[in-house]
């Protein structure tokens, strides 16, 4: 199964491969966009500016899946010492990153009108921002030491410990009085939202997860080149030593 899944990737990430996804994440994003603003309704209470949720809600929950790679890829270096493990983890935490600000971003200016304010310490609110700094933190560790093994496992254990924080902002609505808007999608009872508002929050889902394919895919084949060119610098310095 690992060799198969290892031949399946080898023909993502191939050039003609790549070229094919990047089409497909141009479409998916269209169709997201076209359910989002001319086919879902507006929302009854609030209006226009509920259609921030069909890129607030995939951001978030693709943020999510960028660090649930993380976590698998840091637990699969530590265990095989493989470079391309530790590779996957960095491009992944690059795109979380990303989404997370993404997810924060639009959070703020949903919650302008809604709420009043552009922030406040809400429960959700406030552990999102810990999961940016902690991921943030995942990066800045990565550029402390030249060390490629020594850089690895110090990433990997920030990436599995700093993963426990995903959870506690999913499940923040529950545990504690908030601000924030609870589940509506994933409840007890189904979904709490019109069909076709449904319909385009999963497709704007399935669009993200689409294009963190793709832009892993992008992020992945730059690392391999960065690698590349680090190796070819080092080798006349090596060879001179001897």
């Amino acid at each position: 199964m690992a060799a198969t899944a290892e031949r399946a990737f080898g023909k993502a990430t191939s050039r003609r491969g790549e070229h094919l996804l990047g089409i497909a994440t141009l479409i998916a994003l269209g169709i997201s966009a076209a359910l989002s603003l001319l086919v879902a309704p507006p929302d009854a209470v609030q209006g226009e500016v509920q259609r921030i949720m069909y890129v607030h809600v995939p951001a978030a929950w693709l943020a999510y899946l960028s660090f649930f790679v993380v976590f698998i890829s840091s637990i699969a270096y530590l265990k095989t010492n493989k470079t391309r493990w530790d590779r996957v983890a960095a491009a992944s935490a690059e795109i979380g990153v990303l989404f997370t600000s993404l997810a924060i971003v639009l959070g703020m200016l949903w919650g302008k009108p809604v709420w009043g304010t552009w922030w406040t310490w809400d429960p959700r609110l406030t552990t999102t921002a810990v999961l940016l700094l902690i991921y943030v933190a995942y990066l800045a560790v990565r550029r402390i030491t030249d060390n490629p093994s020594r850089r690895a496992r110090w990433a990997a254990v920030i990436g599995i410990v700093g993963f426990i924080d995903v959870p506690i902002v999913h499940l923040s609505v529950a545990w504690w009085r908030s601000l924030h808007q609870g589940p509506t999608v994933f409840r007890l009872g189904g979904p709490e939202i019109e069909g076709t508002m449904l319909l385009a929050l999963l497709v704007g889902v399935a669009a993200f997860t689409i294009t963190y394919a793709y832009l892993m895919i992008l992020r992945l084949r730059v690392g391999r080149l960065e690698e590349r060119a680090a190796r070819e610098a080092l080798s006349p310095l090596v060879g001179a030593e001897r």
